[in-house]
């Protein structure tokens, strides 16, 4: 899932929409980062990239309706691709596990992305390590399962976002590393030069083996839209001024 993510942060960086595989699904992905990183909109663009894709359509889990859609990003927000996105709404640990246990009675062709927003709210209700192991392992058997009805050679990826601290991880340190064993690739959100009116971000995407690590600068512009570009030490054309953008927060 790490490529579909890569496609997202490198629009407008190049002279063109990055080259890839389409097919290449990828382990699933951790997206990690604080209030206010932007893990919603990269989760939402991502969801834009893959509906463009000649493949199934997306599932968006999230506890409530987005607020704001991003403004502008590589995929555009035209209506073909947004009627590809399937908002499911399950507000509490119980309803998401009734839809993870249920996904083999959803009619209809399976989806070629599932995403999660907000992992850490299931998990504010005091799953442990136990409950908490059980619903990453529900999430990956679900992807696993559409996967399996997309028929080989396409499967379908598994990208969820968690909140943290801007200092560190709030919740049980044996959690998140529970949760990096089930979810290998992963991509941070550190908040860098932090001060009055100026959030910028350091985008640290780890591809869990499959490529290189790649990384970007992110930061927010007083009318909450997103500017993304590659930092010199990313692999690629480091002078590139070109930048990608999007907006809303979360």
């Amino acid at each position: 899932m790490a490529e579909i993510l890569r496609r997202v942060l490198s629009w407008g960086c190049t002279a063109g929409p990055p080259q890839g595989d389409a097919a290449e699904i990828g382990p699933p992905l951790l997206l990690i980062g604080g209030p206010g990183s932007g893990k919603t909109a990269l989760l939402f663009a991502a969801a834009l990239e893959a509906a463009g894709e000649d493949r199934g359509s997306v599932v968006f889990l999230t506890q409530v309706p987005l607020q704001s859609l991003p403004r502008r990003t590589g995929a555009r927000l035209d209506p073909l691709r947004l009627q590809k996105i399937r908002f499911q709404y399950p507000r509490s640990t119980r309803e998401l596990h009734r839809f993870l246990c249920s996904a083999h009675e959803t009619p209809g062709p399976a989806p070629s992305l599932l995403l999660l927003d907000g992992l850490e709210k299931y998990l504010m209700e005091d799953l442990g390590t136990q409950g908490t192991a059980h619903l990453a392992a529900l999430l990956l058997d679900t992807a696993a399962y559409f996967s399996h009805r997309v028929g080989p050679g396409r499967g379908c990826g598994l990208i969820v976002t968690l909140q943290t601290q801007e200092e560190g991880y709030s919740g049980d340190v044996l959690q998140l590393l529970l949760l990096q064993r089930y979810f290998p690739a992963q991509c941070w959100l550190h908040l860098e030069a932090p001060g009055p009116g100026h959030h910028r971000f350091r985008i640290c995407l780890e591809p869990g083996g499959l490529g290189p690590r790649a990384e970007w600068w992110m930061s927010f512009q007083q009318d909450g839209e997103m500017k993304i570009t590659p930092c010199s030490t990313q692999t690629g054309n480091p002078s590139s001024d070109k930048s990608a953008s999007s907006g809303g927060q979360s």
